[in-house]
């Protein structure tokens, strides 16, 4: 399953969200705002940074809003 760690006031973050919505594709959002998914996100990714997204299946790890776009265009 997709996870997308986000901020709600994030640009970056809505512009990904935007898309993948717009794609239908299925995601887990994870709000980083709280503490807990901040930390989950810094020990999956390594550092504290929206969006974020982890694909759990592949064990893909995208930083970068245009890359997760890239990323999420060639598997849908």
């Amino acid at each position: 399953m997709l996870e997308l760690f986000i901020l709600e006031t994030c640009p970056y973050c809505q512009k990904v969200m935007n898309y993948m919505d717009e794609k239908r594709v299925k995601y887990i959002k994870t709000n980083t705002k709280d503490h807990e998914n901040a930390m989950k996100l810094i020990t999956i990714g390594g550092k504290d940074q929206v969006p974020f997204l982890y694909n759990d299946e592949t064990d893909d790890r995208i930083y970068e809003s245009d890359e997760i776009v890239e990323y999420i265009r060639k598997r849908v």
